[in-house]
This record gives C-alpha cells, sequence and structure tokens, in this order.
C-alpha cells in the first residue's frame, strides 16, 4: 500500500482518480499547519501525525486509525517522516449521506444519544485495511474506478459503522440527532464567521436551548462556538496575508473591529505578528502550500 500510494503521489496531497481519496507524501516533520478538516477517514501508511483540536492532542500511526465527522478547524503536524522513511497516509471524505444509506430507519432514541466528541482516533483491523488496499489498488486500473470504488467506499463505510466510533458516524447520518443540529451550527459559522456571532441564535438554528446547544457544541469539537469562530477567522487571515493583503485589511475582512486586537489573537495563535507571519510563510514553499 505504501508503495502504492508513493507512487500515485504527484505532490505533498494529491487528489486521485479514485473520487473521495487523496493521498499525501512527506520527506520530513513538519510545524504545526491549521486548516479545516472535512469529514474523512485518515489512514497513516508509515510514519506518524498529530493533530491539535481546540485542547486536544491526538496522535496516529499505522496502528490507529483518525475519523473526523464533523467540519472543524485543526493544526496538524508530521512528526515522523525521513527521505528514507517518508510520511505516507491516505484519507477518504465520508459524505453522511452515504452513511445514512447503510443505516436502517432511525430508532426515536437516537437524536438523544449522550454528547460526544466528533473525532477520535481507533485502532486499525484487517477489515478496514483490506477494503481501503483494494480501494489504493484501483489507482493501476482506473478503468475499474466507476464500477468498483462505490463498493468499496460502502464496504470501508460500513466497517467504520460497526468500529468503536460507529455511534458517532450514525449520529452525524441522521438528519435529527444532536450531531447533525450542531453541524448544521457550524455550517452557518463557516458562511458567516465574518460576522458578529450569538450563541443564542446558534441554538435557535440547532434546535437546542443555549446551554444544551453549547455543551454539545464544546463536547463534538473541543471548542466553544466563539473558539471556534476566532480560529476559522484567524486562518482566513493567514491566507489573506500570504496574498499579500495587508494587515490591518485582513482583520478587517475577517470580522475584527480591532486592529490590536486581531494581531495580539493573531500572534497568540501563531506564535507571530501577522506581517512577521506573512513573510515567514511567503518565505518557505512548503508553508506556503499548506496554507493555499
Amino acid at each position: 500500500m505504501r508503495a502504492l500510494a508513493v507512487r500515485h503521489a504527484r505532490r505533498d496531497r494529491y487528489d486521485t482518480v479514485v473520487p473521495g481519496l487523496s493521498v499525501f507524501t512527506a520527506g520530513g516533520p513538519t510545524e504545526l499547519t491549521p486548516g479545516v478538516y472535512e469529514p474523512m477517514l485518515c489512514l497513516v501508511l508509515q510514519g506518524a501525525k498529530e493533530v491539535l483540536i481546540g485542547e486536544r492532542l491526538l496522535r496516529y500511526d499505522p496502528h490507529g486509525y483518525f475519523i473526523a465527522s464533523l467540519e472543524m478547524p485543526a493544526c496538524g503536524r508530521i512528526v515522523e517522516a525521513s527521505p528514507q522513511r517518508p510520511y505516507v497516509a491516505m484519507s477518504i471524505r465520508l459524505p453522511p449521506e452515504e452513511l445514512a444509506d447503510l443505516l436502517p430507519a432511525r430508532d426515536e432514541r437516537a437524536g438523544e444519544a449522550p454528547a460526544s466528541s466528533a473525532f477520535g482516533v481507533s485502532p486499525v483491523t484487517h477489515a478496514l485495511l483490506d477494503p481501503c488496499r483494494r480501494l489504493l489498488d484501483l489507482l493501476d486500473a482506473p478503468q475499474d474506478v466507476p464500477v468498483i470504488a462505490p463498493m468499496l467506499r460502502r464496504e470501508i463505510l460500513y466497517r467504520l459503522l460497526q468500529g468503536p466510533q460507529g455511534e458517532v458516524l450514525r449520529q452525524i447520518a441522521w438528519a435529527d440527532s444532536r450531531l447533525s443540529r450542531v453541524r448544521r451550527a457550524i455550517g452557518w459559522i463557516r458562511e458567516h464567521y465574518d460576522r458578529p456571532l450569538r450563541v443564542e441564535d446558534l441554538a435557535a438554528i440547532a434546535g437546542m436551548s443555549p446551554a444544551s446547544f453549547h455543551r454539545h457544541f464544546k463536547t463534538a469539537t473541543a471548542m466553544s462556538p466563539l473558539q471556534f469562530q476566532k480560529t476559522l477567522r484567524l486562518q482566513q487571515a493567514r491566507r489573506l496575508l500570504l496574498s499579500h493583503t495587508e494587515v490591518s485589511r485582513a482583520g478587517y475582512a475577517v470580522g475584527y473591529e480591532s486592529a490590536s486586537q486581531f494581531s495580539r489573537e493573531y500572534a497568540r495563535a501563531f506564535g507571530a505578528p501577522p506581517a512577521r507571519d506573512a513573510q515567514r510563510l511567503r518565505g518557505d514553499p512548503a508553508l506556503a502550500r499548506a496554507e493555499a
């Protein structure tokens, strides 16, 4: 699997001819790089990676797979890689509608499941690894992708639903579960991250009381709604700065009214004031690609 992924990887991250399948390679450790994680399965074939979501730090390697079941801002870094033994990984998107197709009619208690984290690491099993291997094999047989890839994706999703994180994935697939309602609020934040945010309004979108919404949101994402919005704002500001937007304009564009507050929170998040951080990013092609 490692050899196949490396042979088809055309850059650090490559979206393959198989829909929803990407492969990743790196010849050395990287620093924490922010991004927005979509619902996905990540399987490391060689090396190791860490991801920081809110205040939770998770590590995964060939012994454990990572799942994110909600869209959420996170920072990731490769911690084990070298030119002789590069980091190699594959990821598969997890559309909720495809998960829903594998589930029987939801019973009335599903929406009342306890609050749970929307991400985690679980042990890799042969039952999961086998269809993932066959999905990678399709890179050598692209003519078979339209027929065989959908069947293998269903098998992979089925194995995930039977695994330790299956209950969380079921919650995402059920449209009226608490996690799905949190997901609706996350969609609003992502589309309107530059606007003022009121937890009461988000709770109404999710169909929950403010207290219940805040509790479920933080359990799922390891962040409060305001922390979630701030993280999105700062990530977008960093991209704007990389494209040579002025610091004051970047802060205003993502919703900050105070330039000093923007600079202070930016430096706290990225370790340097906006102008200095942007200069560093532009001088490092690998970091610039990661932020693009």
